[in-house]
């Protein structure tokens, strides 16, 4: 039995069934194609494997039978869907106890994995891993929307004469206040594109170069333009009100 890989490398897109392989100059013929996997978990290839016979694997490529001194180094065990893992895990390690004569109490000369915990294990650093980036990404934000506060504050010192003239002439303190929110947005959701052209590239390097598969999903690109355009209505605001309360007469005096 062969993996999806191997049957692409090997046959490209023929049927291997039927077709002769050799593994270590010993023929072997093509039953069947294991289904697609994909990558696992620690990024290994799990279609790039090949199966065959215990028995064949030990004298034919291991070397003559009995020459190995523990021939099977690793089983894997299948438990049928609503069946307990757990259950399961201390019924195995109580069969090895008892085929390799180890008496309760004693040091056992195996190791029984349950999956289960390998997953639970890896979902708790992930979601610790991703509690580092977001608060990361939060300070970034902050420190970034802070910046755009200071921008529009000087942007309303420069502009405050043009601001009384606006008024002067019949602009409303809400016309001044949506022009300035409008300002801070547009500057938030340049960064956010000029952000997101520069991680594109980035993954575009890493994909070309580290062969890994990156795909950009639109919906997190929808979602990080809004989040800088939340960002820039946010820190905005106190600049956008503080222009749209100027009292016209003192705005068109300003030096």
């Amino acid at each position: 039995m062969i993996g999806k890989t191997i049957a692409t490398e090997l046959f490209g897109g023929q049927s291997p069934i039927g077709e002769r392989i050799r593994i270590k100059n010993v023929p072997f013929e093509v039953i069947g194609v294991l289904e697609e996997k994909g990558q696992s978990g620690m990024g290994r290839d799990q279609d790039d494997t090949i199966l065959v016979p215990i028995s064949t694997a030990r004298t034919r490529l291991a070397g003559r039978e009995g020459s190995v001194a523990e021939p099977v180094q690793m089983m894997f065990i299948s438990v049928r869907d609503g069946a307990s893992m757990a259950r399961v895990q201390e019924e195995v390690e109580a069969v090895l106890m008892e085929r390799r004569n180890i008496r309760p109490g004693d040091q056992a000369d195996f190791d029984v994995r349950n999956m289960s915990e390998f997953i639970q294990a890896r979902t708790a650093t992930q979601n610790t891993m991703g509690m580092l980036l977001a608060t990361s990404a939060a300070i970034s934000l902050v420190v970034g929307g802070i910046g755009i506060m200071n921008i529009m504050l000087v942007s309303v010192t420069e502009r405050t004469r043009e601001i009384g003239l606006r008024m002067a002439v019949g602009a409303r303190g809400r016309d001044i206040l949506v022009q300035f929110l409008v300002e801070a947005i547009t500057l938030c959701l340049v960064g956010g594109l000029v952000g997101l052209a520069v991680g594109a590239l980035c993954s575009g390097l890493v994909a070309h170069y580290a062969e890994w598969p990156v795909v950009m999903d639109p919906v997190y690109v929808i979602l990080a333009l809004f989040g800088s355009a939340t960002v820039g209505l946010f820190f905005g605001f106190y600049p956008a009100r503080r222009a749209s309360k100027l009292n016209p007469i003192d705005a068109l005096r300003y030096e």
